[in-house]
This record gives structure tokens, C-alpha cells and sequence, in this order.
């Protein structure tokens, strides 16, 4: 078992991909001064410096080349102003001669600190025997600018005692993003320069700027929706992909978010019933959430609870759409959420409060939620609107009030948000499937509930050398949580068309919690 625990990196697929402007639990870093704005004109280069210093030390920086890669902020604007990403090479831990090509990651989110995940990419192995680049995405934690959003922050906080989808959640939230994006305007930021292409082009002036012939790709969620928009648009130097919990470019839309939250669900309850001692204790799990959140939905429950980290007790209101998105979000594990919901279903919700309760820690500044808004109102929310929402949730959970279907989950009142936002809609530049020859590896959980396991199928038939595996039992994220997936990631890196997935067949999900009756 790696040192970061299975329960530390669910937590931390937990922050990102259609989650950030929902409650989450605080991480490690903290963020730097915010800064006044992009920098004068420069052509796109790599500047050496020093490594970010998270309050928790990240053993991996100690070794590492840091430094900033300078790139316009805006492409389509030549002689404008410039930004600057936080780069990171990490050694490899049994370099070999010559030297292998290394890997460049692309994080989740988007606005999800990449830093932050380092410690998660050394410990699957990622640097073993090659270099390991990061690199912040733009906007995001330690980067200038950072387009943090204390104020949604502060939001988050608030908002694990109140209705999901009431009114006064609504008014609160629509306020912090206007004083965000008020405030980030008055900075000079051009908030409509931070997509996916500005992304992808980004990564392709690293390779450029660290004199780097070929590497390899490999990124998670959005991570995973960027990579596959790099292999599209900057395919040179690229010698093989690995994307992990697929986000996929042409289908990744708000109302998407219902059809992944119902496999995932679906997956975990039809593992129970496969599992005997799982099917003679909760029968009808499907029956049982509905109901819960029915009740819920209708009687919320207000309760005073300590977050699991400890601390004085916070005000939490579990209702219907706290209870789906704490579900879709791992806040309780995969093999738990049976047992939570019969536990709830008899009038004990504490594992659902106390996972509630840990939104109310937030780290405020951590994450990008600027670039969030960014890439969400121009590329996954034009075309579509709150009834198209509506309808895709009536679909995937026939019977539910509509109350709890019409919020994207994770992602409430964001069409309201953008409306705020107000950014000019890039659906028919970024909404394209990728095309490619490129060595590829497809990777996802069968029970992520944020980016469904089936979704992949789409991307890989697109990819004529490609392989795809599904992990059974694990949610967002897989690489990390599985040490299978691990192995095979790295048997992909050596040997791109011929990846050894044996280690797959026969694996079956952990073994679900059984309370006594």
C-alpha cells in the first residue's frame, strides 16, 4: 500500500472535475500573494526558480527543476500581455541511459492544484525510471495570475448548512461569483483566454521551451478532456497518451454530468447485488436511495455535527441533492455508501452529516475556480439550458423530485453563474472528438459517478491504437487507487502499442461493510 492512502486520493478526486463550486474538504497548499495581473509582452519561454513550498513539504520538489514557463495570455491577441505557470521536473527515481521520454501531467479540475497531486503520480510509480514534468494550469495555484475565488470559497463554506437548490444557496452563490469575477476583472485578467485550446497550447510550448523531443501525456477528468484536446491540436513531439477517468471533449456538456452520476450509482449497487452477503443485506438499494432522497428532499434534516477532522460541531442540512452529490463525490466510500444509506434509512445519517460537515473546512484560495468558470460557461454550458438539465436528470433517476434533478450535480445554479460569467461560447471549437494514431491508453473505474466508465468506449474507437481498460470498484481517478492500473500504466509507458493488462482479468471490487441488522 503506498504511503498517500486510498481514502487520500478519492478525497482528492474529489475536489476536482464538476466540483468546484461545490462544498469540499480544505488540502495541503496554501496560495501565494495574489498578483496584480499578467506581465508586459515576452515571447513564450521556460525561466528557472524556485519550487513552491506547500505548508505540507512535498518530498519530491526537494529534487526537482522548477521554474515558470512565460506564454501570452491570450494567442489570438499578438503583442498582448503574457502570464506565467508553475513547472516542476521531478527526477527520475532509477534514471536509465539514454534516457527514457519522460511523462507531462495534466490535472483535473479544472482549477485543481497540480501541485497537490505529485505525491499521488510519484507514489503510482510515474517518475520511476523517467522525468515527471508538471505544470500548473493557467489560472491556477501558483501561477500569475491565480484566478482563486476566495469569495466562492467562503461560499462553500456556508453552504453545507443550506438547501442545495434553495433560494437563499442560489442568491449567496451567484454573489461570490459576481465579487470573483468583479474583482479579477479589475485586475486586467481576461477571463475569456482561459479554455482548453489555451490550455493545450500551453503544453505545447513547455515541450518547446524545455528542449524536449518527445514525451508521453498522461491526464485524469478534465485532465484527461485537456490531453485529448493537446493530442488534437499539437500532436507533434507526442509519443504516447494515457487519459484516466474519461472526460470526453466532444460529449462533455452540464447535462452529461446526470448520465455519469446514474452509471456510476448503478454500477455500485449492481457490485452489491453480485456480492451474496451484500444482496441479503440491502436487497433493494436502488428502492432505498430513492426513498431517502425523496425524504429528504421533502423533510431536510438540519443536524449539529463535528467535520471529521475534528472541531466544534458545524450546522449541515442533508437534503435530497446533498445526499446525491456526497454520494456522486466518494465523501462516503464506494464499499460504505450501502451501509450509510441503511444506517440513514433507519434514522442514523451520521456518516452522510459528518461527510457534509467537511465541507464546511475550506482553504480559501486554493482553488482556481476562476478557470472553472471559464472553461464550463464557454465549453459546457452554450447549447444547452436549466430544461435540458431537468430532462437529462427525469432520465436518469425516473421518480426523483424535480427539485433535486434540475441542479447539475456538483454543479448548482451554474447556468446562472454564467450568465455572470459571461464569456463568449467555444461548444463548436472545442466540442470535436479527437482523431489519432497515436499510442493511446484508455483507463476508467466502474464506479465513478462523475466521469462514467462507458463514456470512454466513444473516445478509444477514435483512437485506432489504443487500449482500454476498466477497473472494477474504483471510482474517480483510478491510477492511484489501483495497483493494477499502476502496473499497467507502466508496462503502456514501456511498450505504448503492446501494454501488458492481464492483471485486470479476475479483479473484483473490495468487499462491501455489512452492519448487523
Amino acid at each position: 500500500m503506498p504511503k498517500h492512502s486510498i481514502d487520500a486520493v478519492a478525497a482528492a478526486a474529489a475536489l476536482v472535475c464538476l466540483a468546484a463550486l461545490g462544498p469540499r474538504p480544505s488540502s495541503a497548499a496554501s496560495p501565494p500573494a495574489r498578483s496584480t495581473g499578467p506581465t508586459p509582452a515576452a515571447p513564450s519561454r521556460f525561466m528557472p526558480g524556485p519550487c513552491p513550498k506547500p505548508p505540507e513539504p512535498i518530498e519530491a520538489l526537494s529534487s526537482a527543476r522548477c521554474g515558470f514557463l512565460e506564454v501570452p495570455e491570450n494567442r489570438s491577441r499578438p503583442g498582448g500581455r503574457t502570464i506565467k505557470l508553475a513547472v516542476a521536473v521531478i527526477p527520475a527515481v532509477t534514471p536509465t541511459k539514454p534516457a527514457q521520454a519522460p511523462v507531462v501531467f495534466m490535472a483535473g479540475g479544472p482549477g485543481g492544484d497540480t501541485f497537490d497531486d505529485i505525491p499521488f503520480l510519484v507514489d503510482s510509480g510515474l517518475n520511476k525510471d523517467r522525468e515527471l514534468i508538471v505544470m500548473a494550469q493557467r489560472g491556477n495555484l501558483y501561477d500569475q495570475p491565480n484566478l482563486a475565488c476566495p469569495e466562492i470559497d467562503r461560499f462553500n463554506a456556508q453552504a453545507v448548512g443550506l438547501r442545495v437548490g434553495a433560494e437563499q444557496a442560489e442568491q449567496l452563490m451567484l454573489k461570490a461569483v459576481k465579487e470573483c469575477r468583479d474583482r479579477l476583472l479589475a485586475d486586467g485578467i481576461d477571463l475569456s483566454a482561459y479554455n482548453t485550446t489555451e490550455n493545450a497550447a500551453d503544453f505545447a510550448n513547455l515541450r518547446k521551451a524545455l528542449d524536449i523531443p518527445r514525451w508521453n501525456v498522461y491526464g485524469y477528468s478534465y485532465g484527461s478532456d485537456l490531453a485529448l484536446t493537446y493530442l488534437r491540436l499539437h500532436p507533434e513531439g507526442i509519443r504516447a497518451v494515457a487519459i484516466d477517468s474519461i472526460t470526453p471533449p466532444q460529449t462533455a456538456t452540464l447535462p452529461w454530468g446526470w448520465s455519469s452520476a446514474a452509471e456510476g450509482i448503478s454500477n455500485i449497487f449492481e457490485a452489491c447485488a453480485a456480492e451474496p452477503r451484500c444482496k441479503d443485506r440491502y436487497p433493494d438499494l436502488p428502492r432505498m436511495l430513492t426513498e431517502q432522497v425523496r425524504k429528504l428532499e421533502a423533510q431536510p434534516l438540519t443536524l449539529n455535527v463535528p467535520p471529521p477532522s475534528g472541531g466544534k460541531p458545524v450546522k449541515v442540512v442533508l437534503d435530497g441533492g446533498a445526499l446525491l452529490d456526497l454520494i456522486v463525490a466518494f465523501a462516503v466510500r464506494p464499499e460504505d455508501i450501502p451501509a450509510a444509506l441503511e444506517e440513514l434509512s433507519n434514522g442514523n445519517p451520521e456518516r452522510f452529516a459528518k461527510a457534509r460537515a467537511a465541507g464546511s473546512i475550506q482553504k480559501a484560495g486554493e482553488f482556481a475556480h476562476g478557470l472553472t468558470e471559464s472553461v464550463a460557461c464557454s465549453e459546457w454550458a452554450p447549447g444547452y439550458s436549466e430544461p435540458d438539465v431537468l430532462k437529462a436528470g427525469r432520465k436518469a433517476f425516473p421518480g426523483w423530485p424535480d427539485t433535486v434533478l434540475a441542479q447539475v450535480p456538483q454543479l448548482p445554479f451554474q447556468y446562472a453563474a454564467c450568465r455572470i460569467w459571461n464569456v463568449p461560447d467555444r461548444a463548436s471549437v472545442q466540442r470535436v472528438a479527437t482523431v489519432s494514431s497515436v499510442p493511446a491508453l484508455v483507463v476508467s473505474g466502474t464506479f465513478d459517478a462523475k466521469t462514467g466508465a462507458s463514456w470512454a468506449q466513444g473516445v478509444a474507437r477514435n483512437l485506432s491504437r489504443s487500449t482500454a481498460v476498466q477497473v472494477p470498484g474504483i471510482g474517480h481517478w483510478v491510477v492511484p487507487q489501483s495497483p493494477c492500473a499502476q502496473r499497467v500504466l507502466a508496462s503502456f509507458l514501456a511498450r505504448p502499442t503492446a501494454p501488458d493488462t492481464a492483471c485486470v482479468d479476475g479483479l473484483e471490487p473490495q468487499p462491501f461493510t455489512i452492519i448487523p441488522k
